[in-house]
């Protein structure tokens, strides 16, 4: 897993434009860290009460807090936005509305050396935005060896050792009409409510490579309308070689799971021999998650079915 890094000047360089910040001081403290995507609105902590202040957190400044610094009396409004921004933790702070900074909040900034900023966009806006981009930016990162793939609107991880046609599945798939996200190597996120979102690494984006063929440029030879630009991973199936010794469950009723980023995900298993259409299969059981995910779990139907049965049988 990679730990993300993002400082204040990254943000800065990444956001600046889109979000419209501009920077007002603090220039010698970009390098501060910002390590959390969640804001901060300081509201009691005007007022001297700093229980619960989340000092890590990119602190916003909104109408609000405003027109509070306008009217506040100014000795204590002082001590309370000094006792604030001491804390070495706080990244920066962001003025919305491109309103005028207050005096004793630019003063505050410059005497600890915290980044101050201004954006144009109004609070709701600037909040919205900065928070799904800094989620995205550090979220917890692992790149894992597959394919992933888009199957009825199912983000499918396809897994196996090398060789054994991953690639060649995924090609299979595309031809019957789904769509490619990533392959050998996928990038996955760790969103907020335990969501994972793939996605391929910006070099490999749009290519596959095919034992004998080489490298093919997907988007060229199958469209644009073949190649997703993420999706959330909900599905992972490991191919296996089929052996003499290979075990496998007949029924379904058997749910196993795989943990990625410390998110459980459906495990399907399935043995790769000669004749097996894997494209097929994949298909099925992309189709059997969805139902899964609905509530219905046909193994588990049928085999309460064929109990309820057996049961009248005995008694008749």
């Amino acid at each position: 897993m990679q730990a993300a890094e993002l400082t204040v000047g990254d943000l800065l360089k990444e956001q600046g434009e889109r979000l419209r910040l501009e920077l007002l001081s603090g220039e010698k403290a970009l390098t501060r860290r910002i390590t959390v995507g969640d804001l901060n609105r300081p509201g009691l902590a005007l007022s001297g009460f700093l229980d619960r202040f989340r000092a890590e957190r990119v602190q916003v400044f909104g109408n609000g807090e405003q027109a509070y610094c306008q009217k506040a009396d100014a000795k204590k409004l002082a001590e309370a936005l000094s006792a604030m921004l001491s804390a070495a933790e706080v990244p920066c702070v962001i003025v919305t509305h491109n309103a005028s900074v207050p005096s004793a909040l630019s003063q505050a900034c410059k005497k600890h050396g915290v980044p101050l900023l201004r954006s144009i966009h109004d609070t709701t806006t600037l909040t919205g935005e900065l928070s799904e981009a800094l989620e995205a930016r550090l979220a917890p990162t692992a790149t894992v060896h597959g394919v992933l793939v888009d199957v009825y609107g199912l983000g499918v991880l396809i897994q196996g050792e090398a060789g054994i046609g991953k690639s060649e599945c995924a090609l299979e798939l595309l031809k019957r009409g789904h769509l490619l996200v990533a392959d050998d190597a996928v990038q996955i996120q760790h969103r907020r409510g335990g969501v994972l979102r793939g996605y391929c690494p910006e070099p490999l984006k749009n290519h596959m490579e095919i034992r004998g063929l080489g490298v093919i440029d997907v988007k060229l030879l199958f469209g644009i309308g073949a190649i997703r630009e993420r999706t959330r991973v909900e599905l992972s199936i490991k191919l296996e070689p089929w052996t003499a010794q290979t075990t496998c469950d007949r029924t379904g009723l058997e749910v196993r799971k795989v943990s990625i980023l410390d998110v459980e995900v459906p495990l399907i298993r399935i043995p790769v021999s000669p004749g097996r259409n894997l494209a097929v299969l994949i298909e099925v059981a992309a189709l059997n998650q969805r139902l899964r995910s609905q509530g219905y779990f046909s193994a588990e139907t049928f085999n309460k079915r064929l109990i309820e049965r057996m049961k009248s049988k005995e008694h008749s």
